[in-house]
């Protein structure tokens, strides 16, 4: 059994969408952030970074924080969602723990929830997010997923894009990541791990 400590945010469902694809038992247990709960000592224990999520394996006695560095420990554990090559898809998901999400996260923040604070900063940022959706549709031009089959790399770079309305994207210029999104939100994994810990919202879908 795993427990998994976890807020509805991109991060967060990285790793409750994984748990479902990997079809493992998991026990939810939420962290609410809006009310700082992740200072709680007894969080820290176990994220001392204060970030959601976390996982305890209790069959490892492993805790693990840190979403990307718990997917790999998935992956490595059941041997599972490699793609076509582990090593391409390490590098896919290094692209979304170093740029996809600092990137998007920096445009949520001046898109959508500081309007018109700072003209520069949402230039700045708007333009990042377009400048990482053209190289993630560039790579889904030619593959069906980013690491040839499904995988990790993919569980942890959708829930970012899932929140495209408030990064301010032309969906009409990236169609092959379109197509890939709106794939992946089939997945009976990413529809249930989406509402984890409970429901906020539908699963956002593009015409």
């Amino acid at each position: 059994m795993i427990d998994l400590y976890t807020w509805p945010t991109p991060n967060g469902r990285k790793v409750s969408i994984a748990l479902e694809e990997f079809g493992l038992d998991y026990q939810v247990n939420a962290v609410d952030i809006g009310k700082e709960e992740q200072f709680a000592e007894s969080f820290l224990q176990i994220s001392p970074n204060n970030k959601i999520p976390a996982i305890v394996d209790h069959e490892t006695g492993r805790s693990m924080m840190e979403s990307g560095a718990i997917l790999i420990y998935l992956a490595e554990r059941y041997d599972q969602f490699w793609g076509d090559d582990r090593y391409r898809t390490i590098e896919w998901l290094m692209l979304q723990v170093g740029g996809v999400g600092p990137m998007l996260g920096q445009a949520h923040h001046f898109l959508k929830y500081n309007k018109g604070k700072a003209p520069y900063a949402e230039d700045r940022y708007r333009s990042e997010a377009n400048r990482l959706y053209g190289v993630l549709n560039k790579r889904l031009e030619s593959h069906e997923y980013l690491s040839g089959m499904y995988s990790i790399a993919d569980m942890a770079t959708w829930p970012w894009i899932s929140r495209y309305e408030w990064q301010e994207i032309d969906w009409a210029e990236f169609p092959h990541l379109k197509r890939w999104y709106k794939q992946i939100a089939e997945r009976p994994g990413v529809q249930k791990g989406y509402q984890v810990p409970m429901y906020v919202n539908d699963i956002p879908l593009p015409d």
